[in-house]
């Protein structure tokens, strides 16, 4: 198993986005996909980036990097009761075609450093309730499935009218 994992670049973005479009494929969520290789370029290339991604290529024979195959998107978030950010995995995807390489593991075994060497409280990230796979799959690596807790969100529509609300 030979791959490299490396920061997104911009000559990255048409990969990256295909990697977007294809974890929408795969969670049947593709119609939900407005975005374009703009918008990631200006959210992770801005002077003061919030969000990050990184890309893994398979290595030839000759170490020369292939197309890349699987992609993390993620950022930092704030935990009140910690006192200290944590790094949020956003999406996490690897093509089904490169699955069982130990691609996702590595993905995840590299934000995990990432998350200690810049000493985060926690790492976390959300998964959807029908894609068992993954859920088994992070429970062996140690997550813990938070039952509590809900995904609670207002988007489109529903931001502009909660937003255009008077206080009273």
């Amino acid at each position: 198993m030979t791959f490299t994992i490396r920061s997104a670049g911009t000559g990255d973005l048409p990969d990256l986005h295909r990697l977007i479009r294809a974890l929408a494929i795969y969670e049947r969520l593709e119609d939900q996909v407005v975005s374009s290789p703009d918008d990631f370029e200006r959210v992770l290339f801005a002077p003061n980036a919030t969000v990050e991604a990184v890309l893994l290529r398979p290595l030839d024979h000759g170490d020369q990097e292939g197309e890349p195959v699987g992609f993390a998107l993620f950022f930092h978030n704030f935990s009140t009761f910690l006192g200290r950010r944590g790094l949020y995995l956003e999406d996490l995807f690897v093509e089904p075609d490169h699955r069982g390489k130990g691609y996702g593991k590595a993905l995840l075994i590299h934000l995990a450093k990432l998350a200690v060497e810049r000493q985060c409280g926690r790492f976390e990230w959300s998964v959807l309730d029908w894609n068992v796979d993954a859920q088994n799959f992070y429970q062996s690596l140690g997550a813990t499935l938070m039952p509590d807790w809900r995904i609670t969100r207002v988007t489109g529509d529903a931001l502009l009218r909660l937003a255009s609300r008077t206080v009273p």
